[in-house]
């Protein structure tokens, strides 16, 4: 019996902890790597790009996602949810492909990755507004959303402006 007491005593802290857990921490995760994927792609894009678009894209890139990570580490601190420091594995692979690339080509490549990374994020912020279990969070969501669909209207703009297709 006291085998058993002991083994309740032990395991009703980590029940704590998991009752404590955020149910959409898996959304703080992916949407602060995407965020910080977004700076540094942003700031990069600044200092290599090509064209004077693709400059500007990038300093509205800086701007705007800054603004958003600032937002969501408020959330997160207020929710105690600890928030990556870095982008994603897949995020830094395209990242260390871009910081190898010049001219035209890193334009083109940017704008892929662009809107790639733009169109995973719209589906991320939809799954969360239709299934997430915080209504804060949601609420960031909903709030964040129309930004990133105004970004990916435009990289696709500039897409078309620079004769980016699929397979180009």
């Amino acid at each position: 019996m006291k085998s058993l007491l002991a083994m309740l005593m032990l395991a009703a802290p980590l029940a704590a902890v998991a009752a404590d857990s955020n149910p959409d921490e898996s959304f703080f995760k992916n949407v602060a790597e995407a965020g910080i994927s977004e700076v540094e792609a942003g700031n990069l894009a600044q200092e290599k790009g090509n064209s004077q678009a693709v400059k500007d894209f990038g300093a509205m890139m800086v701007k705007d996602h800054s603004a958003a990570n600032d937002k969501l580490k408020a959330l997160a601190a207020s929710k105690n949810v600890s928030l990556p420091t870095s982008a994603g594995i897949g995020q830094m692979a395209t990242k260390a492909k871009l910081d190898v690339l010049s001219g035209d080509t890193f334009d083109k490549s940017y704008i892929k990755a662009q809107i790639k990374g733009h169109q995973d994020t719209i589906v991320l912020l939809k799954k969360e507004i239709a299934s997430g279990q915080d209504p804060d969070v949601k609420a960031f969501a909903v709030a964040v959303l129309p930004t990133v669909q105004g970004h990916l209207k435009k990289i696709k703009m500039l897409a078309a402006d620079a004769g980016v297709t699929k397979k180009s």
